[in-house]
């Protein structure tokens, strides 16, 4: 899977990463991919969230080190 984009949002706290995810993903392709990289643990729940209401879907998530999650969203 190619990663069209990695949005860093690493010390950043709610609403920051969600707003910069919905910025960076208006710029994607239909089917393109995000990586996106975080420490807010709210995003674990803000995230699941706000793909259902826009339609786009989480396709890999996880904890790449402690504290710090990853996120492969792919624009609908």
């Amino acid at each position: 899977m190619e990663i069209k984009e990695t949005l860093d949002c690493k010390g950043l706290s709610c609403p920051m990463p969600m707003m910069k995810l919905a910025k960076a993903i208006k710029g994607l392709s239909s089917g393109e991919v995000l990586e996106m990289l975080g420490t807010d643990p709210g995003t674990k729940s803000d995230l699941p969230k706000w793909c259902e209401k826009t339609g786009n879907t989480i396709v890999e998530e996880g904890e790449v080190e402690s504290g710090v999650f990853r996120f492969l969203i792919q624009k609908k």
